[in-house]
């Protein structure tokens, strides 16, 4: 019984596995639903316990939030004038970044902290301090405290507190707007007019191929999907489905794309991008759309035809980013030169793509 168990798992991965190509990409890894964001929370509080390095003397911003705990916790009498040497005190700003998943009461969640006047947070704790969202008149939706981390030993001033904030009030995604439809928002790299037509097509033809159409791509990064009636008390049957949907890599049309760290020197290619006629010198070498060989000219002086190549030996008028980056290693060129004839190519307009420059 056992082992016919085991058999039928086998075949049923084994269908899952096989039911689509192994090149094919999910809608999930090319949109996000939109109410499906992180949010910020905010806050400012009081790091204690530092070791003379806190903001002390003159800083009144400091000293006034101490003189309040103070005043709370031990003697109401207590003013700021009282704890103008109080060096082992710093006031710091706090954000937490809630996830897009949303979180639930008593979930914990990083603080980053920043002090704007003190030298150094090493080995301070954070004081009990309420957490709000970044707008006026929000609500308290966590409490922070904790010990600081300082993760930058060349940036004192900043610092981590792991799971530092504890949520005292649920952030959920809100999917579905009044209507009962949901948005999927394409990732920058893919979005376009084409890719966002393929996606509304692929959906309408997966969850109503009978029907009326329920996907409509509203512009280049927006696909709205009318849920329906009786999906919308429990969307999440109907919303995987169209997540978990594969769509053939040729469809996605994201049009040509070179991506260059000048950095690194990393140049990233997708599609066929197209070089129109162009004779590329740069630092005494010569490469070409045009066969054969350039004369050389006083603006201009080949002297050496080891540095030459030819991208369109066959006279077809243009070349293929392909094969400039094939020239650029027979020839040899550096990581940055081959970034500079790339981003002059472009501003040149003799390359037939768009440049992102990261």
């Amino acid at each position: 019984m056992k082992l016919h168990r085991h058999i039928l798992a086998t075949l049923f991965l084994l269908a899952v596995f096989t039911a689509a190509p192994a090149w094919a990409v999910q809608v999930q890894d090319l949109v996000r639903l939109k109410g499906s964001e992180t949010s910020t929370l905010v806050g400012m509080g009081l790091v204690v316990g530092l070791k003379g390095t806190g903001d002390g003397g003159k800083y009144l911003p400091a000293m006034r939030p101490l003189a309040q705990v103070t005043q709370h916790l031990l003697d109401p009498n207590t003013n700021a004038t009282e704890l103008k040497d109080a060096k082992n005190v710093a006031v710091v700003m706090l954000t937490a970044t809630l996830p897009a998943t949303g979180v639930r009461e008593g979930d914990h969640v990083n603080i980053h902290v920043s002090a704007p006047a003190a030298k150094s947070l090493e080995g301070g704790r954070l004081f009990l301090i309420p957490m709000t969202g970044p707008m006026p008149d929000s609500p308290v939706f966590a409490y922070a405290e904790g010990p600081v981390t300082i993760e930058n030993k060349d940036q004192p001033a900043v610092g981590l507190i792991r799971g530092g904030a504890q949520l005292v009030r649920e952030v959920r995604a809100k999917l579905m707007d009044s209507n009962g439809r949901i948005t999927l928002i394409l990732n920058d790299p893919v979005a376009s007019w084409p890719m966002a037509n393929n996606i509304a097509a692929l959906i309408n033809g997966v969850v109503a191929p009978d029907g009326p159409a329920v996907a409509r791509a509203v512009d280049p990064k927006n696909v709205t999907v009318d849920v329906p009636a009786f999906e919308r008390t429990d969307p999440a049957a109907f919303i995987s489905q169209i997540l978990l949907t594969y769509i053939d890599p040729s469809q996605i049309g994201v049009g040509a794309r070179v991506v260059i760290n000048e950095r690194t020197g990393t140049i990233i290619v997708s599609g066929e991008v197209q070089i129109s006629p162009v004779i590329i010198s740069h630092k005494g070498l010569t490469i070409t759309t045009i066969t054969p060989a350039p004369e050389p000219t006083p603006a201009n002086p080949i002297t050496d035809q080891q540095g030459f190549a030819a991208l369109d030996p066959d006279k077809r008028g243009g070349a293929k980013l392909a094969d400039l980056l094939a020239a650029f290693n027979q020839l040899k060129v550096e990581g940055a030169d081959r970034v500079a004839i790339i981003r002059e190519l472009h501003r040149s307009g003799k390359l037939h793509a768009t440049l992102i420059e990261e």
